[in-house]
């Protein structure tokens, strides 16, 4: 059947529109004066001393560990069940990614594991807040090791009342185009230490040197910048709204042969996206796909599977179970009660 319900759809209107026409018919549509505007906003956002903006989460990674002198011989400690840029930002470096395994319930990276694999050589942890839902962070701040926080799915999350990304040593952003907020390609990194700043401000451009370096071409445009500003100006309107619906799904699928998202107590969790964990994870997509609705595998495939170092068995278990159903502003009610009706319909 033709799919009828998407699984991510983002909140774009006339005035994204505009925004980024303008920038057009400016002429200026490189790095200018809407990237600085939005480093500004964006760190009035968070609360912070500064933000610089980038081309993409995964070079706002790298050039974060970059920041902190990661390099070869080092190892940087990653959770398995998330996307490859994490991975590939530390081998970016030449460092060695040590992963370890994840919470079975709030999908977070497990403090537990993380003890368990520190050595003299651990420079970096690099803490995901999984799906809108903020990790634990205290308990990893209290290592003493450089953290850096993976907000990538989760600005405008919060843990104990504070925004994520204000925790951290560095924080990066996503502003992929299924993200909560997009600009359809864009990354922003964010901290209160200046020095690690400056850095990556010194190494996002290579071009009009008077000294020679290893540098990168990781600006962000305007047209990115604009689009951004906008998302910013209504991030709060749009978390509002997948909570909305993720309250909507809590109440009708309670009682369901699913495990639904945890919120853990003080946080606010964002709902990027809305993952259940079922009896039949093959059966369950395939059904709601058969009927016109979008579903997919949260992680394509932990990262321990590619590198087969190491066991993470929670992670393996998550694999098999989690299924990530449609939110977002744009679904109607109709779309909604649709969706929730199938799943009912599925016998396990």
């Amino acid at each position: 059947m033709k799919t009828i319900i998407l699984h991510s759809k983002p909140w774009l209107d006339s005035q994204d529109i505009r925004s980024v026409v303008d920038v057009l018919k400016s002429g200026q549509f490189t790095q200018g004066v809407k990237v600085s505007e939005f480093e500004e906003k964006f760190t009035q956002f968070q609360k912070c001393k500064g933000s610089v903006a980038i081309n993409s989460g995964t070079a706002a990674l790298h050039l974060s560990l970059l920041a902190l002198g990661i390099k070869k011989g080092d190892e940087v400690i990653i959770p398995s069940y998330v996307c490859t840029a994490l991975l590939n930002a530390v081998n970016y470096t030449e460092a060695t990614p040590k992963i370890v395994d994840v919470n079975a319930d709030d999908f977070n990276i497990s403090f537990e594991s993380v003890k368990k694999n520190l050595t003299k050589k651990t420079k970096a942890i690099i803490v995901p807040h999984m799906f809108g839902q903020a990790a634990d962070i205290k308990p990893l701040l209290c290592l003493g090791i450089p953290v850096i926080e993976d907000c990538a799915q989760s600005v405008g999350a919060t843990y104990e009342g504070k925004n994520v990304g204000t925790f951290g040593t560095l924080s990066i952003f996503s502003f992929y185009a299924t993200k909560v907020m997009c600009s359809g390609e864009g990354g922003m990194v964010s901290s209160s230490n200046k020095r690690l700043l400056d850095k990556i401000r010194d190494l996002r451009n290579y071009d009009n040197r008077k000294s020679y370096k290893v540098r990168y071409n990781y600006k962000m445009t305007d047209m990115a910048a604009a689009l951004g500003i906008n998302q910013l100006n209504k991030l709060l309107k749009i978390i509002a709204q997948r909570r909305k619906i993720a309250k909507f799904y809590n109440a009708q699928l309670a009682d369901m042969s699913i495990d639904l998202p945890v919120e853990n107590i003080g946080n606010k969790h964002i709902y990027f996206r809305y993952v259940v964990k079922t009896k039949s994870k093959a059966k369950f997509i395939k059904y709601l796909q058969k009927n016109g609705i979008a579903c997919a595998e949260p992680v394509y495939k932990p990262l321990h599977q590619y590198t087969k170092i190491i066991s993470c068995p929670v992670a393996d278990r998550l694999m098999k179970e989690a299924v990530s159903i449609p939110i977002y502003p744009f679904l109607k009610v109709d779309q909604i009660k649709y969706i929730v009706k199938l799943i009912a319909l599925i016998e396990f």
